[in-house]
């Protein structure tokens, strides 16, 4: 009977389901970002400080 009710009580489900998704996608893309961050800081500046440490032996 009430079609336009029904049409606008699956658009707000359909666009909470949409919500959830990229909701969850978000919160992984954060924690690949802070564990590649973390990752990037201890191999890469160990390595560029190693490198800088056995260069400053020829400017001393």
């Amino acid at each position: 009977m009430d079609n336009n009710g029904q049409a606008a009580a699956e658009f707000i489900l359909l666009f909470g389901g949409i919500l959830v998704v990229v909701l969850l996608v978000i919160y992984m893309y954060n924690n690949y970002i802070n564990d590649l961050s973390g990752e990037i800081s201890s191999k890469e500046v160990n390595e560029f400080n190693t490198e800088l440490k056995s260069l400053g032996k020829y400017f001393s």
